[in-house]
């Protein structure tokens, strides 16, 4: 007799949950309490079990579909005298320091059980990513273990029975990404035949733009990110660059980058852990005594970031005489690899594209990088009233394993401050 199969009771509170993986097909014959599907919901993965012994005769849900507890799923035939005797529920795995022993009415598994060949071994461990579609054969404690470290368990290689992953497959792969591993091709995963919904053209990447997609994989793999935002007040401190400017030569000509890097390297004395590299390995914290700041420059080939090296040695006229150089000749891609290598600290300036603010990625293994926006006129209370006053919003990112937020916030309040007092700018090369 045809017998429905609905979503259980998972937990408290939870409605309804996503379908990531049907583990059988019409026409199986399955056990009580073995897993017929997995689902995710808010509070963990689990799995449905069968409430019989017997044939499965229609399956009426698919991977990335929504269900609703008590929602049918398939329907099956059970075999005389092999129905449990209540509709079993499904618990979410608790902890793993509290996590109870399962049972016939409480199962929670996160992948199809591994099945033998034909000679009755189970097949090799996996040395391969999740294909998209695959569900990842790990628990929903190894799941959830993952989700804290920022993983994704797709992306990890199981060395278990039939590829199962484990809590320390987790660990060996976070290693591999801090030991220096290349982040790309660790969390590449296969992509889906695109042209299945339209013309598609391949373009070939750029070295450049594999070089940085490889850094900034890196980068975000690495350094938990912070990113704290602050307005600067350039009212006066423009004026004196249109002064400075109005009689100027054209290689002289004053950025306001080029007034950023002194200003950047006159702070970062005061705050020496942002000019600094985390060694994990070590136990260290490498604080640098040399101050060469990266500019990110945008090219025809792509992003490229030229270093100013000893900028706290300079004035901001040798320092704009120099970025002028710089970036002309990064933009005519005649920049050298050795004029990209050892910077300490990294300026990215999209005020001349625009934009309100944005999110920098710290170029590890620096630990800060500064982001800056377009420029523009607010009004602001002076006590009695308000005033148009010319504000730049500045992001600076910075890897939270080193610099703490009240830091991070010093620092880039600092660089206000600075720049709201152009009378103090150190022009010419300090003695």
């Amino acid at each position: 007799m045809k017998q429905e199969i609905r979503v259980p009771e998972v937990s408290d509170g939870v409605v309804k949950g996503i379908v990531i993986g049907v583990s059988v097909a019409v026409g199986d014959r399955v056990e009580v309490d073995q897993t017929l599907l997995e689902m995710e919901t808010d509070k963990a993965v689990v799995a449905v079990p069968s409430p019989f012994t017997g044939t499965i005769s229609a399956i009426l849900v698919e991977d990335g579909q929504e269900v609703d507890i008590g929602q049918v799923i398939m329907e099956g035939e059970p075999e005389d005298g092999t129905q449990a005797a209540a509709p079993p529920s499904v618990q979410a795995a608790p902890a793993a320091a509290e996590a109870p022993a399962p049972t016939p009415a409480a199962v929670a598994v996160a992948a199809p059980a591994t099945k033998p060949t034909a000679g009755g071994a189970l097949p090799p461990p996996r040395t391969r990513v999740t294909p998209p579609g695959e569900v990842a054969p790990a628990s929903p404690i190894v799941r959830r273990f993952a989700r804290e470290l920022g993983v994704d368990i797709h992306a990890v290689a199981g060395t278990g029975p039939g590829g199962r992953i484990s809590e320390q497959d987790v660990r060996e792969f976070v290693k591999g990404v801090m030991a220096g591993a290349t982040p790309t091709a660790a969390v590449s995963r296969p992509l889906p035949d695109f042209a299945k919904w339209g013309a598609v053209e391949r373009q070939p990447l750029s070295q450049v733009r594999k070089i940085t997609a490889e850094a900034m994989a890196y980068a975000w793999a690495t350094a938990p990110r912070v990113t704290q935002d602050d307005k600067a007040d350039i009212t006066e401190i423009e004026a004196y660059r249109k002064n400075f400017n109005a009689s100027a030569a054209p290689e002289a000509k004053l950025t306001m980058t080029a007034i950023l890097v002194r200003v950047v390297a006159e702070t970062l004395r005061e705050f020496p852990q942002l000019n600094s590299s985390l060694d994990l390995a070590a136990g260290e914290l490498i604080l640098k005594q040399y101050i060469h700041i990266g500019v990110a420059v945008d090219t025809p080939g792509g992003l490229l970031v030229p270093v100013l090296r000893d900028a706290d040695k300079k004035g901001v006229a040798t320092l704009a005489s120099e970025l002028n150089t710089t970036a002309a000749k990064t933009r005519e891609r005649r920049i050298s690899p050795a004029d990209m290598e050892g910077g300490t600290f990294t300026i990215s300036n999209l005020g001349g594209i625009g934009g309100t603010g944005f999110t920098p990625i710290v170029y590890a293994p620096q630990v800060a990088i500064l982001g800056v926006s377009r420029a523009e006129m607010e009004p602001v209370w002076q006590g009695t009233d308000f005033a148009p006053r010319l504000r730049m919003p500045l992001s600076l990112s910075y890897d939270h394993r080193v610099v703490d937020g009240a830091d991070g916030a010093r620092f880039l309040r600092r660089i206000c401050e600075a720049l709201e007092q152009p009378d103090e700018l150190v022009m010419e090369d300090p003695s």
